[in-house]
């Protein structure tokens, strides 16, 4: 029996609860002072404050001494791309003459050049190159995942995405949730026949995936230049009927209803939001779907930002994910993306941190595992070299993560 003992924590931060927190629970918080944490066998079995001890403390077989500083949960990055070849940073001359992301996209490049060359990579090069992605965001204090396939556009790469996907998470300390998103872009071997390309995805690829255990949940791009709102409802009809949980990609440039059908069709979480109307708030607040908000794409793009405080008034809960890929956000920094929360949608240390912890694990299904340090979850926490949340908020550009802690294991 392994046991781990947190003693000396100023200050323990924490939402309570392995549900989705909206509207004034977003900002609610316990906070513990001069507390400790007690693991056994990676799961969390006591946590007490005020000077005092766990009843087993002393039996503790590895002692971290926290100093003061803050604790929190294992960051959850709810939205990645973390599995691709190459890099696309040719794409910044273009850029800075004024190409924006559709006009990359239409002109082969974006999406479609990262395909090209994962399609051309081994497994073992996507491997590689992931699992170092995989140690810096566990670095940065993220320790539970959601990854994307979307860079293949056909059935063998797309499996091998998934693949690479479900063997890094038997062989690393992060836990990874995979999600299939076959419908990320139209390839240029589809050109012009978008309706073909997503019934193969609902014929061939949906079954498989599921079938082979490779994803848990199902993803499209909703957008002007990608599938429209009839393509997209049909291809998450498909994913519904094999048994997958739904997410969209929506609202990102502009509102062409992907918000609106993420409501529709009860999408565990809609993804970007940037450009959202209305309607697409008002159908996601009375079903319940996250809103997995970017804020760091909308910095490398240099466009609007997310209505984060708006949904949180309309009681949508609010997650915050780096969407970490290659064209339009290269940054895994989940910290940073604390600070733009802060700077940019105006939110509180408190509702950043539930957007950075439990309602991202709530929208990959793992909010009864991870997202809050409570009995009987796992322990994952992250000591910080900081006070209080405040200080995450303030700081930006230092990565403030002493020590990582992964199911009671420092990593």
């Amino acid at each position: 029996m392994a046991t781990l003992l947190v003693k000396n924590i100023g200050c323990l931060q924490t939402p309570v609860g392995s549900y989705s927190h909206k509207g004034k629970q977003q900002a609610e918080n316990l906070k513990l002072q001069n507390a400790a944490i007690l693991i056994e066998d990676g799961i969390i079995k006591e946590i007490t404050s005020d000077g005092i001890l766990p009843s087993e403390a002393e039996d503790a077989e590895t002692v971290i001494d926290a100093e003061g500083n803050l604790v929190t949960p294992g960051l959850v990055e709810g939205h990645t791309h973390m599995v691709f070849g190459g890099y696309r940073q040719n794409e910044i001359p273009l850029k800075l003459k004024g190409a924006g992301y559709l006009d990359i996209l239409r002109a082969g490049g974006g999406i479609l050049d990262t395909v090209r060359k994962t399609r051309a990579a081994s497994f073992e090069e996507l491997y590689q190159k992931t699992e170092g992605f995989l140690d810096e965001m566990m670095g940065l204090g993220v320790t539970t995942c959601e990854g994307k396939s979307g860079y293949g556009l056909d059935f063998d790469t797309e499996v091998k995405m998934l693949e690479v996907l479900k063997k890094l998470n038997a062989d690393h300390p992060m836990d990874i949730v995979a999600t299939f998103m076959g419908a990320h872009a139209i390839p240029e071997e589809y050109k012009g026949r978008a309706d073909e390309f997503i019934n193969m995805l609902c014929e061939e690829l949906l079954p498989y995936v599921k079938e082979h255990g490779l994803a848990e949940f199902a993803d499209v791009f909703t957008e002007d230049s990608v599938f429209n709102y009839e393509q997209s409802k049909k291809y998450l009809e498909c994913a519904k009927a094999c048994g997958f949980d739904l997410k969209i990609h929506a609202d990102e440039i502009e509102a062409i209803g992907g918000s609106v059908l993420a409501g529709e069709m009860g999408a565990v979480s809609c993804e970007h939001l940037i450009a959202i109307n209305e309607e697409g708030l008002t159908s996601m607040a009375k079903a319940g779907t996250t809103a997995m908000c970017l804020p760091a794409t909308s910095f490398y793009l240099g466009a609007d930002f997310a209505p984060a405080r708006k949904m949180i008034e309309m009681g949508i809960p609010v997650a915050m994910a780096s969407d970490f890929n290659p064209g339009s956000c290269p940054s895994l920094n989940l910290q940073f993306v604390m600070n733009l929360g802060c700077l940019k949608y105006k939110l509180l240390p408190e509702e950043i941190l539930t957007a950075v912890t439990i309602n991202p694990a709530c929208a990959i299904n793992s909010g009864h595992l991870v997202g809050t340090l409570e009995q009987g979850k796992q322990g994952d926490l992250v000591i910080w070299n900081a006070p209080n949340m405040e200080m995450l908020c303030y700081r930006f550009g230092s990565n403030l993560a002493l020590q990582v802690i992964k199911k009671g294991n420092l990593v």
